[in-house]
């Protein structure tokens, strides 16, 4: 123990540690932004006059959470648009629009998002339809998972879009019985009308950036990945609101950016992400990653898949999914990223998607050696059996959004009917990936879907939505409350290459957060877990108002 008095020890409640024993403690003990010592009694001798004492109260202390799949400009400026989630009603929806439409009259362009394909028959709203809500300014909406969107006929026809208009090779246009576009728009698709969607301000991506680290912060999240900064493909480059808050010291959490590999160039962009990562990397802020899109979504058919979807009647259709990167281009491209220092994130889906990706890291594993790269595979829908091993053999980690993983409309309805019984039956294997010996990370996708770590875990480790009544969804794919914890800290602190986080251990940053209970005493009922105190490098971030 050292002579020095702690600057803040917490004392009077279990302290969940995530340490390489999982190991638990009743004290921590923290001095200039570092942990100092974890143990029990003997940890109350660093406690000086100027010591704040945290009583615990019962309550669990953990590492800060750290989201390892994340929109979070994305999602702080979506915060501030229409906002069109937590309801699956279609009058909800129409009266949202209407409603900011009617309070915004100077915005030329309606925008937001966040309904869900399950409102609508076959996941297709019509521009008809939403012209009953806004028909004299276009309107652009991204649905749940962003990758499609609504429109209206006045976007359509600013746009150009007709009967004659060709489906890009990265999306699909929907159309109605006479070949013209219908409303929806899928993946690449989008572009076409978003890219006459006025551009976001520099002061709107900051502004964003600042709504969602609050946000994020009150649920116990110190650090994330940001999974795409620096896009094009229609994505918007947010790098900007990065440098800024982190040159100006607003950035109060750590940040991993995923630059961007843009899907209509090659290997011709690498010296851009070299010249990008040095750039970006300032304070807390460190660009180090590429992330690569492989694929799309199950429910709009464009998740890459081994062998064709099913369709209506349950006969094989002719598509398997899209391929964003051609398969032999990805292992030359994954192989000149892993030579430069780069870790890869993969959007990896379907198990088409899944193998691609695995075979591109074995090539760079090949020709390179192992590397500390840490390449990622984030979603993993539905993952062949057969490559299940691969991870633990290539050193690939699996990158997990576990809210997915439960019964609910879309799943039930616009994907098992097309994906048939056996191929259903591999989505989500967190358990079969656990046992392989994969190294298991979590993320949120939010805005795509809640951003609550202990809304996700509580199906990573039930199976089902908080408050649903029905059967667990392939319960045998569950997780212990253990094993997913450590996966949202210490495994995703180590898909982030933040080795001194992520585990209560001495020398370790005191990124923490404290919980409004024990989560080992119902682990049934885990998405009503709230937190109570996130600290960074010691320093409060965020106290709820009962804490």
């Amino acid at each position: 123990m050292s002579d020095r008095p702690a600057d803040l020890v917490f004392t009077g409640g279990p302290v969940l540690t995530m340490d390489a024993a999982r190991s638990r403690a009743s004290r921590l003990a923290v001095r200039d932004g570092r942990i100092l010592a974890v143990g029990h009694d003997e940890v109350e001798d660093l406690i000086g006059d100027r010591t704040e004492v945290v009583d615990l109260r019962g309550r669990a202390l953990l590492p800060g959470f750290q989201d390892a799949h994340v929109h979070a400009v994305m999602g702080g400026m979506e915060l501030a648009r229409c906002d069109l989630t937590g309801t699956t009603d279609v009058a909800e929806y129409l009266r949202r629009i209407r409603a900011y439409a009617d309070a915004r009259p100077e915005l030329p362009w309606i925008t937001g998002g966040g309904w869900s394909m399950e409102s609508f028959p076959g996941g297709t709203p019509t521009a008809a339809l939403l012209d009953r809500a806004v028909a004299d300014r276009p309107v652009l909406l991204q649905n749940r998972d962003h990758h499609g969107a609504w429109a209206n006929t006045r976007a359509l026809e600013l746009a150009g879009l007709s009967a004659d208009t060709p489906d890009p090779a990265d999306g699909r246009i929907e159309r109605d019985a006479g070949g013209n576009p219908s409303g929806t728009l899928h993946e690449g698709a989008v572009e076409l009308v978003g890219a006459h969607v006025p551009p976001d301000t520099p002061r709107e991506r900051l502004e964003g950036l600042l709504r969602a680290q609050e946000m994020l912060h009150g649920l116990g999240i110190t650090a994330w990945q940001d999974a795409i900064v620096g896009g094009t493909d229609g994505y918007p480059d947010i790098s900007d609101a990065y440098l800024t808050a982190a040159r100006d010291g607003l950035l109060t959490a750590r940040v991993v950016g995923a630059l961007w590999w843009s899907r209509t160039k090659g290997a011709e962009q690498i010296p851009e992400l070299l010249d990008r990562r040095e750039l970006l990397t300032v304070g807390r802020l460190r660009c180090s990653t590429v992330k690569v899109m492989q694929d799309g979504v199950a429910e709009n058919f464009t998740a890459a898949m081994t062998s064709p979807y099913l369709d209506g009647c349950g006969c094989l259709t002719g598509n398997s999914g899209l391929s964003f990167v051609d398969p032999e281009a990805l292992r030359s491209h994954v192989t000149a990223l892993d030579a430069h220092g780069f870790q890869v994130h993969f959007h990896a889906l379907g198990d088409r998607a899944v193998r691609e990706a695995l075979d591109a890291i074995e090539a760079a594993r090949a020709a390179n050696g192992f590397r500390d790269t840490r390449h990622q595979l984030a979603h993993l829908q539905v993952v062949h059996p057969s490559d299940v091993a691969r991870f633990r053999a290539l050193g690939a980690l699996a990158n997990l959004q576990p809210y997915w993983a439960a019964h609910e409309p879309q799943m039930d309805e616009l994907t098992i009917p097309f994906l048939g019984p056996e191929r259903a039956s591999w989505q989500y294997p967190f358990a079969d990936l656990h046992r392989a010996g994969a190294t298991l990370v979590m993320g949120s996708d939010w805005p795509v879907s809640t951003p609550d770590p202990f809304e996700a875990l509580h199906v990573a480790v039930n199976r089902v939505l908080p408050e649903a009544d029905g059967p667990a969804f392939l319960p045998d794919q569950r997780l212990d409350l253990t094993t997913a914890l450590a996966a949202y800290t210490a495994g995703s602190a180590h898909a982030n290459h933040l080795d001194d986080s992520g585990s209560l251990v001495p020398g370790k940053r005191a990124d923490l957060v404290v919980l409004d209970r024990d989560p080992y005493t119902a682990p049934e009922a885990l998405a009503e877990t709230r937190v109570a105190l996130t600290y960074v490098d010691g320093a409060r971030v965020y106290a709820s108002p009962t804490a």
